[in-house]
C-alpha cells in the first residue's frame, strides 16, 4: 500500500511550469556567475598563475589547460548557461555545463566552495529533467515537444536536494562551538560594526548567539514549512530575508545566497510560475494521474533514489573519523557545513638534501597566497605538497610542522614533524600522522 502511494506521488502529472521557471532563472544566474567570473580576473588568478595544484584524491589525472584553454572554457561554460535559459538544445548543453564546471572544479581543491559543489549537483539533475517542455527554442526548432504537464518526481528532485542542503547545512550547526559558543560568529559579526543601521547591534555580547540560533533553526526547518501549501509563502520570504541578511555580512560568499532564493522559487504553487509564464492554468492536469508510466521513468526515479542515497551517506561519513571534525577536516568536504569555523594555520617544511641536511622550505615559491592559506591548516593538501617537494627535491624526506588555531582556541601543534610525509599515502582511512585535539 505504502508503495503504490509513493507510486502515486512521484508519477503523478502536474504542471510543467516550476520547471521551466527553475531552467530559465538557473540559467540566468549561472550566465551572471560565469561572466563575474571573468570580469574579477579569476581565471587568471586561479587556474593560469599557480605553478602547482592540489586535485582531489581520485582525480589526480584532472590537469588544467593553458591560458587560452581555460579562458575557452568559460567561454563555453558562459554560453551554455545561456542555452539552458533558452532551452537551446538544452540537453546537450546542461551536460556540456555540469561536465565543464565540475571539470573546472576538480582542478584544484584550495578553490573548494560548498555552492560550487551545488551548482554541480543541481547541473547533475536537470540533464535528468525535461526542463525544455515550454517556453524554449527546442521546441520551435522540432527538437522536442511541447508539454504542458511532467511528472511529478521532476519537481520533487530539485525541491528535496534544496531540503537536503538546507537540513545536513543545520543538522552541521548542532555542536558546542556554534551554539554554545556562538563561534566563529562571535569572531566575525565584531568586524561588521560598520554596517549602517544594524552595526551597532553586532557588536552586542548577544548578537552572535541569536545569530547562531537563528541560523540552525531556519536550516533545518526551513524544508519543512516550504513544502507546506499553508506556509510556503512565508517560509519564502523568510529564504529571502535569510540569505540577503548573509549576503549583506558576508559580502565573500559570492552568488550563493542569490541562488538560493532563485532555486527555492521549486517550492512556490505551480499558478505563480503559470503567471510568471502567462500560462493559462490547466488545473485539470494538476495532480492527475498517468495511466501508464514509461520504463525510462523508473530507470530516472532509480538513479536518483542511489543520488540521494549518497547525498545522506557523505554527510554522515565523517562518524567513521576519530576525533573532531572541524580539527582533521576528515569527512568535511561535500557535507553542507557551511561557514561553522575560523581555521588558521601556519606550516613549515623540511627536506632532506644530497647532503643529508634538513633544509627549510619557503613555502611561497612554491604556492600562491590563497593555496598556502589552504594548505595549511588541511591535513591532506599538506601531504599532497610534501609530495610534491619530494618530487622537485629528489628526497626520499620530507617533514611538516604545522600549527592550526581553530575558531579561536590557542594555536598547537597539528601534524607529528617526527613523520616522514614522503612515505605516507594518501587514501580514506584516518590520518594517524594528524596529532590528537587536546581539548
Amino acid at each position: 500500500m505504502a508503495i503504490e502511494r509513493i507510486k502515486s506521488f512521484l508519477f503523478s502529472k502536474t504542471s510543467v511550469a516550476p520547471l521551466v521557471v527553475f531552467r530559465i532563472a538557473f540559467g540566468v544566474m549561472m550566465f551572471l556567475s560565469m561572466t563575474r567570473f571573468m570580469a574579477n580576473g579569476w581565471i587568471e588568478m586561479l587556474y593560469v598563475q599557480p605553478k602547482i595544484f592540489f586535485p582531489f584524491y581520485g582525480f589526480e589525472w584532472i590537469k588544467p589547460l593553458n591560458e587560452t584553454g581555460m579562458y575557452a572554457v568559460f567561454v563555453a561554460l558562459a554560453v551554455a548557461t545561456l542555452f539552458v535559459a533558452l532551452g537551446l538544445f538544452y540537453r546537450a548543453s546542461i551536460i556540456t555545463f555540469f561536465l565543464l564546471f565540475t571539470y573546472v572544479e576538480l582542478i584544484d581543491k584550495t578553490n573548494y566552495l560548498n555552492h560550487y559543489y551545488f551548482i554541480s549537483i543541481m547541473n547533475f539533475l536537470m540533464a535528468l529533467l525535461p526542463a525544455n517542455k515550454k517556453f524554449s527554442l527546442d521546441i520551435l526548432l522540432g527538437i522536442t515537444k511541447p508539454s504542458d504537464e511532467v511528472p511529478r518526481w521532476t519537481i520533487f528532485t530539485l525541491q528535496l536536494q534544496m531540503a537536503t542542503v538546507y537540513f545536513f547545512a543545520g543538522i552541521a550547526k548542532i555542536n558546542p562551538d556554534w551554539l554554545l559558543n556562538a563561534m566563529p560568529l562571535k569572531i566575525w559579526l565584531v568586524s561588521k560594526s560598520d554596517l549602517p543601521l544594524i552595526g551597532s547591534l553586532l557588536t552586542e555580547s548577544w548578537a552572535p548567539y541569536l545569530f547562531s540560533w537563528c541560523g540552525m533553526l531556519f536550516d533545518v526547518s526551513i524544508a519543512i514549512f516550504l513544502f507546506n501549501r499553508r506556509t510556503v509563502w512565508y517560509a519564502y520570504a523568510f529564504v529571502i530575508i535569510f540569505h540577503v541578511l548573509t549576503a549583506i555580512l558576508f559580502p565573500g560568499i559570492g552568488m550563493f545566497p542569490y541562488i538560493m532564493i532563485v532555486c527555492a522559487m521549486v517550492f512556490l504553487p505551480s499558478k505563480f510560475h503559470e503567471k510568471l509564464l502567462q500560462l493559462n492554468p490547466q488545473s485539470s492536469i494538476h495532480n492527475s494521474q498517468t495511466t501508464s508510466i514509461p520504463s525510462f521513468q523508473y530507470a530516472m526515479v532509480g538513479i536518483l533514489t542511489v543520488h540521494f542515497l549518497i547525498q545522506v551517506a557523505l554527510p554522515l561519513r565523517y562518524t567513521f573519523y576519530p576525533d573532531n571534525l572541524f580539527y582533521t577536516e576528515q569527512g568535511y568536504r561535500f557535507s553542507w557545513r557551511v561557514m561553522l569555523m575560523e581555521k588558521a594555520g601556519t606550516v613549515f617544511f623540511q627536506v632532506k638534501n644530497v647532503d643529508g641536511k634538513l633544509v627549510e622550505i619557503n613555502n611561497s615559491d612554491f604556492l600562491t597566497i590563497q593555496q598556502e592559506k589552504q594548505m595549511s591548516t588541511q591535513p591532506d593538501m599538506i601531504l599532497q605538497f610534501a609530495h610534491h617537494l619530494k618530487e622537485v627535491y629528489h628526497t626520499n624526506e620530507v617533514y611538516a610542522e604545522a600549527y592550526v588555531c581553530v575558531n579561536g582556541r590557542g594555536s598547537r601543534l597539528f601534524i607529528d614533524p617526527k613523520i616522514n610525509l614522503a612515505e605516507v599515502n594518501d587514501d580514506f582511512s584516518p590520518k594517524k600522522w594528524i596529532l590528537a585535539d587536546a581539548r
